[in-house]
Formats: C-alpha cells, sequence, structure tokens
C-alpha cells in the first residue's frame, strides 16, 4: 500500500522552530516532486513549498526566509524546517507527492498534521 506519512507538528510560540518530516512508502519506481501545502481553517489549501527530484526549490512569498524545504531521494523522504514561526502559520500542513507507480504517475497527499503557533 502507497502511503505518505507526515509528523513533526504540534504547538510552538511565536518566534520559534518546527520540523515536519513526510516519508513515502509502498511500491514506489520513483518520486518527481514532493512539496508541503497547508489549509487554515476557511481559508483553501496552498502551496508552501516544492521541491524537483533534482533539488530545485519554489516558496510561497509569505515563508521566504523562513521556511526550508528538503529531501532524502533514497529514503523518500521531505522535511520542511519552519523557523521564525508567526500566528497566521496555523494551519494543517500537508505533504505531497508525484510518484511514479507502475509506469503511471499519480498524485498523493498524506493525513495532514497541525501547526499551531501562539501569539
Amino acid at each position: 500500500q502507497v502511503q505518505l506519512v507526515e509528523s513533526g507538528g504540534g504547538l510552538v510560540q511565536a518566534g520559534g522552530s518546527l520540523r515536519l518530516s513526510c516519508v513515502a512508502s509502498g511500491s514506489i519506481s520513483s518520486i518527481n516532486d514532493m512539496a508541503w501545502y497547508r489549509q487554515a481553517p476557511g481559508n483553501q489549501r496552498e502551496l508552501v513549498a516544492l521541491i524537483t527530484s533534482g533539488g530545485s526549490t519554489n516558496y510561497v512569498d509569505s515563508v521566504k526566509g523562513r521556511f526550508t524545504i528538503s529531501r532524502d531521494n533514497a529514503k523518500g523522504t521531505v522535511h520542511l524546517q519552519m523557523h521564525s514561526l508567526k500566528p497566521e502559520d496555523t494551519a494543517v500542513y500537508y505533504c505531497n507527492a508525484d510518484l511514479l507507480l507502475s509506469g503511471r504517475h499519480y498524485r498523493y497527499w498524506g493525513q495532514g498534521t497541525q501547526v499551531t503557533v501562539s501569539s
């Protein structure tokens, strides 16, 4: 069974740091783009950061300079290091990945992990 499993969310004070991790498991031929999205109550899900298989990265403007996305291709993991957290970063964070399974591409989502930043 192919799945993405996130970990690392929690409650932190403004200015603090958290590190999110996501691991892909199952019969996966390869992993292309990996990304983190977030969704706050009443808001649409938004792309926070993306990393290609080659290591190129993109960030939403609101997190540039504070968040860093990284991946370990050998382990099938992607991480999101978050510094200088703000209350507006509070959301459920979702891992997303483009997986190659039996010759076809599929986008998978993790179950989400809650990040709460108190002021």
